[in-house]
């Protein structure tokens, strides 16, 4: 069936007026959706800026150190030595950044979706332009990441215990260095025999 045109009516009688070409907005009208710009390619320091109340209390709001771009490292790196000594463990939650000291601990809050994961600094990185941390495997994965590549994100230090990333608090031992446990170089040796001299009998002349 044809489409109906100005010349015919509806089936109240009434005539079908032609759509207007473009989007009816009255003159002077602010527009009906506004989409900030994003800049993908510089990272800018974020000092003074806030970052969004997620609805629950907390000691004060949190100022974020530095905004853009977050990349990942996963399998290719696993168990090789990180610039501060450690192995490299894609399963843990560390990131590397250029200048931040080593144990610092960041919240780093996806700003496409919204979500945070909490991360230690174990390396130096990334070097490419426009991006400020690189996340391992698991962290990229906690914020989903690691479909798209690069994402932009926001970096709060956690500086005092009660801090939030995620929603909930952090606490003393969140994301902190892994401690080397000599127990079980302990029980090694507890277990070890101990070595029993062999007795050699004298030679007898003939």
């Amino acid at each position: 069936m044809p489409p109906a045109t100005d010349a015919e009516g509806g089936g109240d009688g009434t005539k079908l007026l032609p759509l207007p070409r473009a989007i009816a907005v009255p003159p002077g009208a602010a527009a009906r959706s506004s989409v900030p710009a994003v800049r993908y390619d510089l990272a800018v320091s974020g000092m003074g800026e806030q970052a969004p109340d997620d609805g629950i209390p907390d000691d004060g709001p949190r100022e974020i150190f530095e905004r853009g771009g977050a990349s990942w490292y996963g399998i290719q790196f696993h168990q090789r030595k990180t610039a501060s000594g450690e192995r490299f463990d894609m399963s843990a939650m560390t990131a590397a950044h250029k200048t931040l000291p080593f144990n610092t601990r960041v919240c780093v809050r996806s700003l496409v979706n919204g979500s945070e994961v909490l991360v230690r600094i174990n390396d130096r990185g990334p070097y490419s332009a426009g991006r400020v941390i690189d996340l391992s495997r698991a962290a990229a994965d906690r914020i989903g990441l690691t479909g798209l590549g690069i994402k932009q994100v926001a970096l709060t230090v956690i500086d005092r215990d009660g801090m939030r990333c995620g929603g909930l608090p952090v606490e003393a031992g969140d994301a902190a260095a892994p401690v080397a446990s000599s127990e079980p170089q302990q029980r090694a040796r507890a277990q070890a025999p101990a070595r029993r001299k062999a007795v050699v009998p004298p030679r007898r002349r003939k």
